[in-house]
């Protein structure tokens, strides 16, 4: 049975503000990396375990990839990849 991507609605709530920051200076780059991030998102479903481990967590389950600044952060599980969160990298993770 194939995995499911699913967003949390932390993650969900990130993108929508990072896109909205994005788009004071431009609506184009902004709908640009919505969609990358969506991508990469979605490539979780054939390479799940590409991403490094969250060094702040240290859970072989909870990876990330850098996507320009920002951190998509997501949880393998068996039956589904699940975003987490989409931080910038500046910004501290959030200790669960």
């Amino acid at each position: 049975m194939a995995r499911r991507l699913r967003w949390s609605e932390e993650a969900s709530d990130d993108l929508e503000e990072i896109a909205a920051y994005i788009a004071r200076d431009s609506r184009m780059y902004a709908a640009s990396f919505v969609r990358r991030i969506r991508e990469v998102a979605r490539s979780l479903l054939k390479m799940s375990e590409r991403g490094r481990v969250v060094p702040e967590y240290q859970d072989p389950t909870v990876r990330e990839i850098i996507v320009g600044n920002y951190r998509l952060v997501y949880r393998i599980a068996p039956e589904e990849i699940g975003i987490v969160a989409v931080i910038h990298g500046a910004r501290q993770m959030p200790m669960r």
